[in-house]
This record gives C-alpha cells, structure tokens and sequence, in this order.
C-alpha cells in the first residue's frame, strides 16, 4: 500500500505543475490580447483573499473593476489567486509598470495595471491611447474645384 500511495505523488505533482504552466501561458496571451509584451513569468504571485467588508480602497477598486467588465462582488470572502507581471512595453514609461491579474478557478475575474512612476496611475487592462497634439496653427488646404 504504502508503493501505491508514493508512485501517486509525482503524478499529482506534475499534473499541478502542468495546470499551473497552463495558467501561466493563458495569463500571458490575455495581456497580448491587450498589446502588452510581458515576461513568460510572473515577477510575483500569491494568494489574496477578496474581503469580505467593502472598504472606500476596495470599492473604488472595483468601480475599476466593473468599468472592464469584472465584478469582484460575487468573490467576497473567497481567495484567488493573484499574478503581477512586468510590462515591458508601457508608453512613454519612466518607471516600471505592472498588469495585476486576479484569477479565480482558472478564470480571470479582475485586475490592473500599475504605473509606478510618481504621477502614475492605476487603470483597468487597456492600451492608453498616445494623446495627439494638434498644431496652434493649422491651415486646412483649401479645396479645388473645376
């Protein structure tokens, strides 16, 4: 009994390991669906427990959350797990920047992205759009007719 029950441990090992790399690989391309360019792993990763109590921190947290389609709400009490990744490819960046992704059963269920410079920002998943800058004095060509 006792040769049964070690020859069970690496197999539940490696199917963990498999499932966690699989985790790993989705989290990845759900942030190159958003345009960013991240390590292959996490810099950071663990469990968090969503509370329980709304805080004024949590509730504009999730406001975040429900502008990009999550809602932390229904994950009360529960734990998730929790993966931060370095962007790479951030515009304009002067500090580091970092996607937070909450997942819950294999699921993302929330996060963010992090600029850590002074005036930075927390905002949900997507791309910032470059700001244009119009010349003071443009000068619209004029049509030709014939």
């Amino acid at each position: 009994m006792l040769l049964q029950s070690s020859c069970l441990i690496p197999h539940v090992f490696m199917r963990t390991t498999i499932v966690q790399t699989f985790i790993l690989k989705v989290a990845v391309q759900f942030l190159k669906n958003f345009g960013w360019e991240v390590a292959a792993s996490p810099v950071e990763s663990g469990q968090v427990r969503i509370p329980q109590e709304p805080s004024d921190v949590y509730s504009r947290y999730n406001d975040l959350q429900k502008s990009q389609g999550y809602d932390l709400t229904q994950y009360a009490g529960k734990a998730v797990m929790r993966y931060v990744y370095k962007i790479n490819n951030y515009p304009g960046a002067t500090e580091p920047v970092y996607a937070t992704l909450l997942v819950y059963k294999n699921q993302v269920i929330g996060g963010d992205v992090t600029d850590t410079a002074a005036k930075g920002a927390v905002r949900g998943f997507a791309m910032p759009v470059p700001q244009q800058t119009i010349p003071e004095h443009t000068t619209v060509p004029e049509s030709t007719q014939e």
